[in-house]
């Protein structure tokens, strides 16, 4: 029977629609993850369709016999692939503290977008969490008051915080906000600690990372999770009221992002006593609170040459409590952290002898130090960086609108003009999209949940958002923000910049190693399950995982077809309404980047993780479905705002076209051997006509403006930062200033009116008061008004000067 021919109709015309028609309905299929079996049926019935010979049907059905029938399949096909990928290398090789990294935590929403389709629907019933009445009370008393006890330039400039301060962080516990209320502490919710930050963070850095660190990760947070009850009733009383100070002792000078590779050392032995002991040695650096520290927690490796724990003789990173009073123990002196001037120093140890409890949680935890930090790092990332980052946000949000109407050339406000605008736009965009990002992810935390991959995009992105949005704020307050003294709020948050890109993580290494290295294994749904069978011979876990993964490549190839062809209209939406072609257009990113995922695992291998560029960009596009989630996910919680929709599209927009430009860059280095010229050329060329977005000029006018505005909307968006009312403050000079040049508008209006008509001459609004009274363009009682305003105005764009004597001793 010829090819084309059915029931002795030759359809030969026809046969080439039908076969395209079938392939048609084949990726349909895929995109649908129809199971194998609904293939194997379309796939007969199309070979029927077609006329093809009955020994190519018969053939096909017995290869989807040979998928289908599992006992076969792993006997035949899954030992084979298992043995020669083993052979290959093809999966990477694993170490132990990997490994604990990656099994430490787990996964949240980002395993959505691995799985290519990500369901919106129930990302959008995680929650978004709100302060208690109780939390809400501490933020707006104490808080609002350490705030205001609190003067960033005096701080600087003296290199201390005044020890009133100091008492009053100590006494209302602000050291103790992780610890829960039996043990003397706050016991507050991740987003309440989070609030806390922020409102500080507005205030001063030397304060916030005074009060951050003691709440990250620290004693605290290690005792809480893992410490002995008797331990826990004997520190966490005292370190919530600052009666005990902690640090805790990570980093060495071998060891900063790599802390795997620690070289601190600990051994047991058993005293004359006949208890055993340990005997530590340390070299660290970079220890926040360590000169005043009471209480150092130290990480090192452990060993224990005669077996007394019976773990073996390299027992593994062990944590431990020691008090800085041991002898041996070395305190005191400080590093100089780009002038910020908070404890960050050194500190070592010589022949120091403890107590075998020491180890935090006891003996029976020696070893598990370092699934213990992985454990804690990972929340701590999620809070502290990203809340510091948008009090930081809020606060140059506040002072550059502020000062964009206030500041004139050319006989306008500087925010007038689209030059400036354009920086404008991205500080309010990245100031609301950091709120977002803060809330969201602490409602993962807060709900019990700890996704590192998670909240290592928090931090990086948090605090390289930070960076540009300051570096924005500096250059439209152009010499007011150089000049330092006490009207300039911005200078001190520039200068500490590169502290908080530095800590945590070095933001280059979080962003190339963290973000997709661990998410590509721990996030993917299958390839974390296919390396562990392999590690442990176990073909039927392997069979499982790896079918299960070429079912998941083939429906994204399918998804990620008919969405570019579809621009993305293929997708569904959670919602209608102007926000629902972003979360089509995210369901597209999100298929491509999981296919583009898959084959660059499979592909390269365990060559992938040196391919640092390459994982960045991934970690890039990983990164910005996250963010853009985020802020979708905020603005369905507060209502769907219209007010807000400027700031979304602007976030949405921006959040696009960094997924386009990563996208581009992979595939113009996609360096794979015969493939390369494929992902360089046809798909390259694909994805640049299939562009997923661009910025709009007009949505970035909309969003400068808003932020110029005087108003309800204003104190809305920049709450949680901390709004000083009484002079000298700046922020209080900008808003007195803000608040009655907007009241004068009408006034300003009128006088310019006759300026166009005439009847003033033209010069400068503040040089005609007396002459638009005159000529009555304006009444007396208006003269005050704009008089006011533009005295205030003048006064609140002025900068500091001293005397070079004041100058060349830091005089305040």
């Amino acid at each position: 029977m010829p090819l084309l021919e059915y029931h002795g109709i030759l359809c030969e015309p026809y046969g080439c629609w039908i076969a395209l028609g079938v392939v048609l309905l084949l990726t349909l299929l895929g995109y649908a993850g129809a199971p194998l079996i609904a293939w194997l049926i379309v796939g007969v019935g199309a070979l029927f369709t077609l006329g093809a010979p009955l020994w190519l049907v018969y053939t096909v059905l017995g290869v989807g016999a040979l998928f289908l029938i599992t006992p076969i399949r792993k006997a035949l096909i899954s030992s084979q692939v298992m043995g020669t990928m083993k052979k290959l290398g093809v999966i990477p090789q694993i170490s132990q503290t990997e490994k604990q990294a990656l099994e430490a935590g787990v996964v949240w929403v980002e395993s959505e977008f691995f799985e290519g389709g990500p369901k919106f629907k129930k990302m959008l019933a995680e929650p978004y969490p709100s302060l208690t009445a109780e939390e809400q009370a501490f933020i707006d008393g104490p808080c609002e008051e350490l705030c205001a006890m609190m003067n960033d330039w005096e701080i600087t400039q003296k290199r201390e915080l005044p020890e009133e301060v100091w008492n009053y962080i100590k006494k209302n516990k602000f050291m103790g906000m992780i610890i829960p209320k039996e043990y003397g502490g706050l016991g507050f919710s991740a987003l309440a600690h989070s609030a806390v930050i922020q409102k500080v963070s507005s205030r001063s850095v030397a304060g916030t990372i005074t009060v951050m660190v003691p709440n990250s990760l620290g004693p605290a947070e290690l005792l809480v999770h893992y410490g002995t009850q008797e331990q826990k009733d004997k520190l966490l009383p005292k370190l919530a009221i600052g009666e005990e100070v902690p640090c805790f002792a990570l980093t060495e000078p071998g060891a900063g992002s790599d802390a795997g590779s620690i070289q601190s050392k600990g051994t047991v032995f058993k005293g004359d006593d006949g208890k055993l002991y340990l005997k530590l040695e340390w070299n660290k650096r970079w220890i926040t609170l360590a000169a005043v520290s009471t209480t150092l927690g130290l990480a090192f490796r452990l060993f224990d040459p005669e077996n007394h724990l019976g773990k073996g003789e390299d027992v593994g990173i062990t944590c431990a409590l020691i008090p800085t009073n041991t002898e041996g123990v070395v305190v005191g002196q400080r590093h100089d952290p780009l002038g910020v001037p908070f404890y960050n120093c050194p500190t070592q140890g010589k022949d120091v002898v403890v107590p075998i409890d020491a180890i935090i949680g006891g003996p029976e935890r020696a070893g598990d130090g370092w699934m213990m930090l992985m454990d804690c790092l990972g929340a701590g990332r999620g809070i502290s960086l990203p809340s510091q980052g948008a009090g930081g946000s809020k606060m140059a949000t506040r002072v550059v609108g502020a000062h964009s109407v206030l500041r004139k050339q050319f006989g306008m406000s500087i925010g007038k003009f689209e030059g400036v605008e354009e920086p404008l736009a991205r500080i309010g965009g990245f100031t609301y999209l950091l709120e977002a990002l803060r809330t969201f992810t602490c409602g993962a935390i807060d709900k019990g949940v700890k996704p590192p991959v998670v909240t290592a995009i928090a931090k990086f992105n948090a605090t390289e958002i930070s960076r540009t949005l300051t570096n924005d704020a500096m250059d439209v307050l152009g010499g007011a923000g150089i000049s330092r003294g006490p009207r300039n709020t911005m200078a001190h948050t520039y200068i500490a910049l590169p502290i908080a890109i530095t800590v945590e993580g070095a933001n280059i290494l979080t962003r190339t190693l963290m973000i997709f290295g661990q998410g590509a294994l721990r996030a993917h749904p299958y390839a974390f399950k296919e390396v562990k069978a392999l590690e442990e011979g176990n073909l039927g876990d392997f069979d499982k995982a790896f079918w299960a993964h070429i079912g998941h490549i083939v429906r994204n190839v399918c998804r990620s077809f008919w969405l570019s062809i579809t621009r993305g209209g293929l997708a569904s939406a959670p919602v209608g309404g102007p926000t629902a072609k972003y979360y089509k257009k995210l369901a597209w990113a999100s298929a491509s980047f999981a296919i583009m995922s898959d084959m660059a695992m499979g592909l390269l291998g365990g060559k992938l993780k040196l391919k640092e560029k390459l994982t960045g960009r991934f970690a890039d596009i990983l990164s910005w479905l996250y963010l853009s989630f985020a802020v979708l996910r905020r603005f369905e919680a507060e209502g769907r705002r219209p007010e807000h929709l400027p700031f979304v599209d602007f976030c949405l927009e921006y959040g696009l076209v960094q997924i386009q430009k990563a996208f581009d860059g992979i595939f113009t280095n996609f360096d794979v051997p015969l493939l390369g010229w494929f992902f360089k050329g046809p798909i390259a060329w694909w994805s640049r006509m299939n562009s997923l977005g661009s910025m709009s000029d007009t949505t970035g006018h909309k969003v400068a403006a808003a932020i110029q505005q005087w108003g309800e909307f204003r104190d809305d968006f920049t709450k949680g930062s901390y709004v000083p009312t009484e002079l000298p403050n700046q922020i209080a000079r900008l808003d007195q200033a803000f608040e009655a040049v907007h009241k004068a508008e009408a006034v300003e209006k009128k006088i310019k009116k006759a300026i166009r008509a005439k009847k003033l001459a033209k010069k400068r609004v503040r040089e005609l008061i007396d002459d638009a009274v005159a000529a009555g363009v304006i009444t007396a009682d208006e003269k005050d008004i704009i008089q006011k305003s533009e005295d205030l105005r003048w006064d609140a764009i002025q900068v500091d000067d001293f005397t070079d004597e004041q100058f060349k001793n830091h005089e305040v």
